[in-house]
């Protein structure tokens, strides 16, 4: 197995190209398509990046991947099954999510709340392949109920679930999350063993420091600051959710969960021809 990182500054996103070397299939986890929230422009500088990439190593994408429905950057799904084919897929508690957010933002005309709009909605412990690789997919929420990594070898890609030793775990404040889930599923990583490489959602480092894609379940038993082999619930819980109660909103939340429940699309188009995101009042 061949993992190559790509990282967006801009959001602090990594995105993932994992590739079958004996077949040059590839899967394509969390992408991001680039949004500019000030002008609503759309431009494709991260995803150009990954199709080049592919395109130039000559690989077939069989998968698009996501870990869950991102509140902090819209996916370039749709955009890269466009260019490169695959299938878009995540976990089927994006059908929580769904549940939730369509009838917030009034979608339902264009945004079905089945899941429909994904090519696979994984179950936990389903398996697949890229090429030859075998993919275990693992239903793993706290953040968000829709949340779902992916067991390669000896590689698991998390999402925003554990976060790098230094900074400890996703927050758990959005609609459907849950800090004792979450503690749940982070038990649930330290079951694996210690060489495990984790490969992260994002990295938030200091000024100067490179951004850190990767970790290991070993230290993360040992390092991380919220949540290590020995932390009780009611610790990790009320820590949890201390820090919870001091972040700000996202400054993308809206537009992304809107574009990102349907594969990072922007929606039906009006009469016109124009396309819209809805941002409504009060709701948060």
């Amino acid at each position: 197995m061949q993992v190559n990182i790509f990282h967006d500054n801009s959001t602090a996103t990594f995105t993932y190209v994992v590739v079958d070397e004996s077949t040059k299939k590839c899967g394509i986890i969390d992408s991001v398509l680039d949004y500019d929230q000030f002008s609503a422009t759309v431009s494709y500088a991260n995803a150009d990046k990954i199709i080049t990439f592919v395109k130039e190593n000559q690989l077939e994408t069989e998968w698009i991947l996501e870990t869950h429905v991102h509140a902090d950057h819209i996916t370039a799904a749709h955009y890269l099954q466009e260019q490169l084919g695959g299938k878009i897929a995540m976990g089927s508690g994006i059908k929580h999510v769904l549940e939730y957010w369509v009838p917030k933002f009034e979608v339902a005309a264009d945004t079905p709340q089945d899941g429909s709009q994904y090519d696979v909605l994984f179950d936990e412990g389903d398996t697949f392949n890229i090429g030859n690789l075998p993919v275990t997919v693992w239903h793993t929420p706290g953040h968000t109920p829709a949340c779902a990594s992916y067991l390669i070898e000896n590689s698991i890609f998390v999402g925003d679930t554990i976060f790098a030793p230094h900074l400890g775990t996703a927050r758990c404040d959005f609609p459907g999350g849950s800090a004792k889930q979450l503690f749940d599923t982070v038990k649930r990583f330290y079951t694996l063993a210690d060489e495990t490489i984790v490969y992260l959602g994002h990295d938030y480092p200091k000024p100067g420091d490179e951004p850190m894609a990767a970790t290991t379940i070993g230290e993360s038993r040992q390092h991380n600051r919220q949540i290590q082999t020995e932390t009780e619930l009611e610790e990790f819980v009320s820590k949890r959710e201390a820090r919870d109660n001091s972040l700000a909103v996202p400054k993308l939340l809206l537009p992304a969960l809107q574009a990102n429940m349907r594969n990072g699309q922007f929606g039906a188009p009006s009469d016109q021809g124009q396309q819209f995101i809805k941002i409504p009042v009060n709701v948060l």
